[in-house]
């Protein structure tokens, strides 16, 4: 009996480790799955919010055309009735004729603004400034050589207008321009070689005009 006693303690204290350890490693599993089945609810609280779309940027609103005066010509004489001036405009532009029909004369262009203002210039330093009213006429000035001359131009109907035509004749550089008025009337000056004089009348419907014997045609000018 005595020997049989230390053996049951030994026993005893060998049955009790056992269940502890097994008590150990039942609690460390379950707490390692537990620690497992939180970390997708974890995951999920960390997800990123939806991403906002950025505000449309407000379209900048479009700028309005140009409103052009309409194509059309004028024709018409000065105030004091000694010269004569026409304008072709189109698109935007204009070009204009100034002559006395014996030795002044001055071609030019320039832009028309949207309310009918136009300053034309020349390279022989004459400038037209004129307003365009209602689209029926252009009234203004041209000042030529010190000489300031003011006009009206009425709206022309073709074969009323602006004409030139330039060739070589005789040798000689031609060139000539027209303003054929309102009710067929003529002014005119033709340029041998730079030298100016009156121009002969041109047929208004066919632009025809012989030059120092030579058969031309004079066309309408524009822009």
């Amino acid at each position: 009996m005595r020997r049989s006693a230390p053996l049951l303690t030994l026993l005893t204290g060998l049955v009790l480790g056992l269940v502890l350890l097994t008590l150990n490693a039942t609690t460390g599993t379950r707490a390692s799955s537990s620690a497992r089945e939180a970390s997708p609810g974890q995951a999920a609280s960390r997800s990123p919010a939806a991403s906002r779309s950025p505000a449309a940027s407000p379209s900048g609103s479009a700028s309005p055309s140009r409103s052009v005066p309409a194509n059309a010509d004028y024709a018409g004489r000065t105030d004091d009735d000694t010269s004569a001036v026409a304008v072709s405009m189109r698109g935007g532009r204009a070009i204009a004729y100034f002559c006395d029909g014996r030795d002044q004369e001055s071609w030019l262009k320039g832009d028309v603004e949207d309310d009918g203002g136009m300053r034309l210039t020349g390279k022989n330093g004459g400038v037209l400034n004129g307003t365009l009213e209602e689209g029926r006429r252009i009234r203004g000035t041209v000042d030529l050589n010190g000489t300031r001359y003011g006009f009206t131009a009425d709206k022309a109907i073709k074969p009323s207008g602006l004409y030139r035509a330039t060739a070589t004749v005789r040798g000689a550089l031609v060139d000539s321009g027209w303003v054929v008025l309102p009710g067929g009337g003529q002014v005119g000056i033709t340029k041998r070689d730079g030298r100016p004089g009156p121009a002969p009348r041109i047929d208004p419907e066919t632009g025809a005009v012989t030059i120092d014997g030579e058969r031309l045609t004079a066309r309408p000018v524009t822009p």
